[in-house]
């Protein structure tokens, strides 16, 4: 049996795993996996327990990991922020 398979009539490509032909993803490039830190892990956590249609929209259309990045770096600066703002009203160096 061939490993790909293409339906002329619909143009979809299968693959073949184990024995049976599922439907195989297209050509298009993966998406970067960029680096997700504490603040996207928990908010992918969050998403998990509580906004499983919102993960699963997600994580079928490929936006995932470009999201929980983006969610991390803008939680990451916030946190910077406010702590420098602590700082500043506590008068505190370190």
């Amino acid at each position: 049996m061939e490993k790909y398979i293409t339906d002329e009539r619909t143009g979809l490509k299968y693959e073949l795993v184990g024995d049976y032909y599922l439907l195989a993803g297209d050509n298009e490039p993966e998406e970067e996996q960029k680096p997700i830190g504490m603040w996207g892990q928990r908010h992918l956590r969050y998403l998990k327990n509580h906004r499983k249609v919102h993960y699963a929209n997600l994580l079928t259309s490929g936006k995932l990991n470009n999201y929980l990045s983006d969610i991390d770096r803008q939680a990451e600066e916030m946190f910077e922020r406010l702590t420098k703002q602590m700082a500043a009203s506590e008068d505190i160096t370190e």
